[in-house]
């Protein structure tokens, strides 16, 4: 391995590598990617959901979230690769909940202002698109497990361009795409300081001792980026390592691409098949359940608690009656919570050359073409036809808070 790069990204998960490939498709710089685990997928990438959906509070985050899944969508053009092992897999975004036609409606008009496909379903379009599915806009009785009488005439929003990946293969596609385009990835390489003079980044100081030099030096080291902003003297956002439980059940036949991807705000859940629909995965939407702060994202229960598996099964066997749960197993994995207002810092930081992407807040998988866009175009100063649209400051690390209904995933 070389001792200096024009560009050391630590982190290679989605983040990090779409920053490099995003540079490297409009520079000729030299790349160099640091991850301190032995393969791909095992800090935040390889737990998540990849569920990618537009719909936030905020306009900025809907283009953010826009242009990024554009680049899932186009995805061999996107990385220059004839055959990668992901694919984009178009099922729709529904947003069921109790609000009703005056939230619906106007939500779907803002976001085909922004130039999102969206349709409003009420209950004959409902049993129409996903015939399987309750319309029932009561919430369940999570506590006891209570039946009750089910009502119906609800009015709900669906994304209609919103899809799902598999993470590692999205992974993998990009590690190859930056491979081929020059870039070196460094497995097993843990930067644990950046090296600074004269109010510039100047490189990182790794485990062994090794410096590496490089006049850029990007943080997307997800769950372990504090480790890069001590000793910096940096005001730096409150960035939480926060365990997040994933149940999953087998998907019986009959239900194979029945399911839209769900947010199913009556329920506190969301859900989506997986596997080439042999599975479901259930998770949380609640706030609550994106508290359980991890000191040590080395040391962490990656299994699923008993109480929230319950929890989260009896809401999906409210929403499909008829639904056997079989197979059911569990894992967790981390976000990096932004404690202030849940979403990602983005951009150069007081020390010039130092560049954050941290604190997604669960927002990572789909934002991240669009944050390695933003970096990418700092660094180089030059455009790509990928590039987001979205406010360059609007994510920046000397931004203000920003306003959020509320702070979880679904910000």
């Amino acid at each position: 391995m070389k001792n200096q790069a024009d560009v050391i990204i630590v982190g290679a998960g989605i983040v990090g590598l779409s920053i490099a490939h995003q540079i490297l498709r409009r520079s000729s710089l030299d790349v160099l990617v640091l991850e301190k685990g032995a393969g791909l997928g095992e800090g935040s990438t390889g737990a998540s959901s990849a569920v990618c959906r537009f719909r936030y509070s905020n306009d900025e985050m809907v283009l953010l979230a826009r242009d990024g899944v554009a680049a899932y969508r186009n995805w061999s053009e996107f990385l220059g690769l004839t055959s990668p092992a992901g694919t984009y897999h178009r099922q729709g975004n529904l947003w069921f909940t109790p609000y009703g036609r005056s939230w619906a409606e106007p939500e779907a008009a803002r976001l085909m202002r922004l130039g999102v496909s969206a349709s409003v379903l009420d209950d004959t379009a409902l049993a129409s698109r996903f015939p399987l599915m309750s319309r029932c806009i009561r919430s369940p009785d999570l506590e006891t497990g209570a039946d009750h009488c089910c009502e119906g005439g609800g009015v709900h929003l669906l994304e209609e361009d919103a899809g799902y990946m598999d993470p590692m293969a999205a992974a993998a596609d990009l590690l190859e795409a930056v491979r081929a385009r020059g870039g070196k990835v460094q497995f097993g390489c843990k930067a644990t300081q950046v090296q600074s003079e004269g109010g510039r980044a100047t490189g990182v100081l790794l485990k062994d001792g090794t410096t590496l030099c490089a006049g850029v030096v990007v943080n997307a080291a997800g769950p372990w980026c504090d480790d890069l902003f001590k000793d910096l003297g940096l005001a730096t956002w409150p960035l939480a390592p926060t365990r997040i439980q994933i149940v999953h059940i087998d998907c019986p036949s009959a239900y194979h691409n029945q399911l839209p991807i769900c947010a199913d705000l009556t329920s506190g859940i969301y859900f989506r098949e997986q596997l080439g629909s042999q599975q479901i995965i259930v998770g949380s939407v609640l706030e609550a359940d994106e508290q359980d702060k991890i000191g040590d994202p080395d040391l962490f229960d990656r299994g699923v608690d008993q109480q929230f598996v319950a929890a989260k099964l009896h809401a999906l066997s409210h929403r499909f009656p008829a639904l056997p749960i079989r197979g059911v197993k569990g894992y967790s994995g981390l976000y990096t919570i932004n404690e202030t207002d849940v979403h990602p810092i983005v951009g150069e930081t007081a020390l010039s050359g130092f560049y954050a992407a941290n604190g997604c807040s669960g927002h990572g998988f789909k934002l991240a073409p669009s944050i390695g866009s933003l970096i990418a175009r700092s660094i180089t100063g030059n455009q790509d036809h990928f590039d987001t649209f979205a406010d360059p400051g609007f994510l920046s690390v000397n931004r203000a808070p920003i306003s959020v209904q509320t702070k979880s995933a679904l910000a």
